[in-house]
């Protein structure tokens, strides 16, 4: 018994999940049934990949110990890069590796500035924040330009998979999803982020390249933020410069709801996933319960600050539990 408590203390994200089923039987109440319809739960679904690959990256750069407040700036800027670029006529794939690389370049100044002058992650990226969001804005000319929708493949990023629940978004999202969860779990390069944000002194005594590892998670950051902001503007048709505002706010809540630690060293790519769910489920939640949405983010930020602290009397409990040794 003290075995299977311990493990359930140790999996903070195992919380979130209850959390969500309970939810989900709330909701589906309060709505009369039409919470778990197949079109809404197509619409949950579909709103999720963009939430979700954010909240993928931000989890992975927490784990290492950073922050990047630029994510929802940068979920705006690719976009806008590549509408522009396909309004002059530049091919979808150069446009859509052009604006990766500009996220690219992002997240690697977010790390260069922070670690070569040790300046805090969050004071570097609430920097880039306004950079960004600028550029985004000026780029622009202050007015969303035209989206070149007849060059855009939509069977590749948002058309629906036959008469199912899914987009094609949901794809890229379950590719992403595993590829971070393996990288986490399954190579030298997920022990040693977990190293680098949990045990940097030891980390760097055992000679582990904090730093190279750090970039590495700053700049995935950056690329699945403008990845996702992408894969938005493509659903919408419609480049705004204004999308993405507070984005950061909700990737901090959903990683940490999910079981990821502020303080780096602790988290997983499944309990990121279902912070973000859980995002989705309120939001959508409130609507079809007829609730004010004026009360979305009092009931996120009360869930964030419950979930920091559940989630740290959860690790020190799970710590003072002592296994009884088997004969």
């Amino acid at each position: 018994m003290k075995r299977l408590l311990k493990i359930y203390l140790e999996k903070p994200e195992l919380a979130g999940v209850l959390l969500l089923l309970i939810l989900i039987c709330v909701f589906q109440f309060l709505s009369h049934g039409i919470f778990l319809s197949l079109q809404n739960l197509r619409g949950i679904l579909g709103l999720l990949p963009e939430v979700g690959m954010v909240t993928i990256g931000f989890a992975l750069l927490m784990i290492c110990g950073e922050f990047d407040l630029s994510v929802g700036s940068v979920f705006a800027l690719m976009p806008m890069s590549v509408a522009l670029m396909l309004n002059a006529d530049m091919p979808f794939w150069a446009a859509m590796a052009i604006g990766l690389a500009i996220c690219a370049g992002i997240g690697f100044l977010n790390g260069f500035i922070t670690l070569t002058f040790a300046i805090p992650s969050f004071i570097t990226t609430l920097g880039m924040l306004f950079i960004a969001r600028s550029l985004t804005v000026v780029i622009s000319g202050g007015f969303p330009p035209l989206l070149a929708v007849d060059k855009i493949p939509a069977s590749l990023f948002t058309a629906f998979i036959g008469d199912g629940l899914l987009r094609a978004s949901f794809v890229w999202f379950v590719a992403i999803a595993v590829f971070a969860s393996v990288l986490l779990t399954m190579t030298n390069l997920g022990n040693w982020i977990k190293s680098t944000g949990g045990f940097l002194e030891a980390a760097m005594s055992m000679g582990i390249p904090v730093r190279s590892v750090k970039l590495a998670c700053f700049i995935l950051c950056s690329m699945l933020a403008g990845f996702a902001g992408t894969v938005q503007v493509f659903r919408l048709q419609s480049p705004l410069p204004s999308i993405g505002e507070s984005l950061e706010l909700q990737a901090v809540a959903a990683a940490v709801i999910g079981g990821v630690a502020l303080t780096g060293g602790v988290g997983t790519v499944f309990g990121a996933i279902v912070g973000a769910l859980l995002i989705r489920v309120i939001d959508n939640g409130l609507v079809l319960s007829r609730i004010d949405a004026n009360w979305f983010k009092f009931a996120i930020g009360t869930l964030t600050i419950l979930a920091v602290i559940g989630n740290s009397w959860l690790r020190r409990t799970a710590r003072q539990i002592r296994l009884e040794q088997r004969p």
